[in-house]
């Protein structure tokens, strides 16, 4: 298909707001503003892809990560990795503290801004200023069982939270590295990780139900605080990863008005999830297809995992946003389509939740 000259230069204007990135955990954090020769986004590469937003995580590893150790032993052909082990929250909190720091800093500097209200992200994607950042974290170890720190991280800047990463805790339970499998693999929230939802919503904190198993999502759909919302998940019909989503989640985050950020992880893309860079761009555009067909253009987004996972080469990092905007425009996606996955279905979840709608 020949794309029309019109469709590719618009689609190279439209800003990006991404929905996961773990940038400021990789080991050379402190070359962001600067630019660095690793990782997938940094200041200079943000500028050049028209990335004027994103989630910024804090993340706190385990010991022995789940997508870092050994696979499982098995003789069924189901791909299995150990879950991760547990972190406490103490040293969850210094850690996240210290990635927070830095997010401070760069904002302090005049490199971005950091998101504590709607206006933030609109300034971000209109002005001439700074990108925009939203202080997420993943995993809520750092958060004390009383959710007493909330309300500290809430001053600090904290906008969106994910109860789990792909381990337990104390408020829910993560899944395993797994496929081809169901996420229906284990139990669901503790009555703390219910309060921990209620309060985030009271406080104006996104909930981010990427990680989670089956169980734990359709308990967070049940206490219907706000739009349900994965970050950075694939789709499940086109690759059975646990970390992806079925049909009925799909449908459940269209019946609450919320979005799943399709991921750009080559594990979570491809059939046989294959840890391969050579994975085509056309990967995520499909992902991003199949869903708006089920549940609507309103309801998909961008979630990369930049610096957190394996993504196609032919996307390489930030910078090459824009050819990812080509590939949905080549596939039929129209600018004002291409706009709201881009942008505007974030910021309807983010006014949701933050109660600016």
């Amino acid at each position: 298909m020949t794309i029309p000259s019109r469709a590719v230069l618009s689609a190279a204007l439209i800003p990006v707001f991404d929905g996961h990135n773990d940038s400021l955990t990789r080991e050379d954090h402190n070359r962001i503003a600067r630019g660095r020769k690793g990782g997938h986004v940094d200041i200079p590469r943000m500028r050049e892809g028209g990335m004027r937003g994103g989630i910024f995580a804090l993340f706190t590893p385990s010991d022995k990560n789940g997508n870092g150790a050994d696979p499982v032993d098995r003789d069924d052909g189901v791909f299995e990795f150990p879950l991760a082990e547990p972190v406490g929250q103490p040293a969850a909190a210094a850690y996240a503290t210290g990635a927070a720091g830095r997010l401070l800093k760069l904002e302090r500097k005049g490199h971005l801004s950091v998101a504590r209200g709607v206006a933030d992200l609109d300034n971000a994607r209109d002005g001439d200023g700074p990108p925009v950042a939203v202080m997420h974290i993943e995993g809520a170890e750092a958060i004390d069982t009383d959710l007493d720190a909330l309300d500290l991280w809430y001053e600090a800047g904290l906008r969106s939270l994910g109860i789990v990463w792909s381990r337990p805790n104390d408020f829910g339970h993560g899944v395993p590295f797994m496929s081809p499998a169901s996420p229906n693999t284990g139990p669901g929230l503790t009555k703390r990780g219910k309060q921990l939802v209620l309060r985030c919503a009271d406080r104006g904190v996104l909930v981010d139900v990427s990680h989670l198993n089956s169980k734990g999502f359709w308990d967070v759909a049940k206490l219907d605080e706000g739009p349900l919302v994965a970050s950075h998940s694939g789709i499940h019909a086109l690759c059975r990863s646990t970390r992806n989503l079925t049909n009925k989640q799909l449908d459940a985050i269209k019946a609450s008005n919320g979005l799943v950020g399709i991921v750009f992880a080559c594990p979570f893309l491809r059939e046989d999830s294959a840890n391969d860079a050579d994975t085509p761009l056309e990967r995520i555009v499909e992902h991003a297809r199949y869903a708006a067909d089920r549940i609507g253009v309103e309801h998909v987004a961008l979630g990369s995992d930049f610096d957190g996972a394996t993504i196609p080469n032919a996307l390489k990092d930030a910078a090459g946003l824009p050819k990812l905007l080509d590939a949905f425009a080549e596939a039929g996606f129209t600018q004002d389509e291409i706009e709201a996955i881009a942008w505007h279905n974030w910021r309807r979840v983010f006014a949701a939740w933050w109660n600016e709608s």
